[in-house]
């Protein structure tokens, strides 16, 4: 494999529990991967900047809060005007299964829910890379 596949973890918007997304950094920097965790309260603005200046192949947001309709599409729209067509964004949290399905639509990548194997969320990284290896 060439080099570690960099995943950008974010806490958005004004949920303060990050306990969840600390422990899916700690598992992804485990399973080799180079991981930047921004911290909490973080704007899709601020997230996406972190990403152009990190260079990172993956955006894992972490959201609790019930605003993941407003978030995933606001990031969304802003990557693609950074030109970050090759970085997948994905995350996780309280999301009921038809606003995943909706997310999915617009293009989110996999979105796991509350108890997810870390295990599971790293398999999916790594097999997104190999499948979208970087420009």
């Amino acid at each position: 494999m060439d080099s570690k596949i960099r995943v950008l973890v974010a806490k958005a918007g004004l949920d303060g529990h990050d306990r969840g997304a600390k422990v899916i950094a700690a598992a992804l920097r485990d399973a080799g991967m180079e991981v930047i965790y921004t911290g909490l309260r973080q704007t899709a603005e601020m997230i996406t900047e972190a990403a152009v200046q990190e260079d990172v192949d993956v955006i894992g947001i972490s959201i609790l809060s019930g605003a993941h309709m407003t978030i995933f599409p606001k990031i969304l729209t802003m990557m693609k005007e950074k030109g970050l067509d090759d970085v997948l964004l994905t995350g996780g949290g309280i999301i009921p299964e038809e606003d995943i399905q909706a997310l999915k639509k617009m293009g989110v990548g996999q979105l796991f829910t509350p108890g997810a194997l870390t295990t599971e969320i790293a398999i999916y990284i790594k097999e997104w890379r190999a499948a979208n290896p970087k420009k």
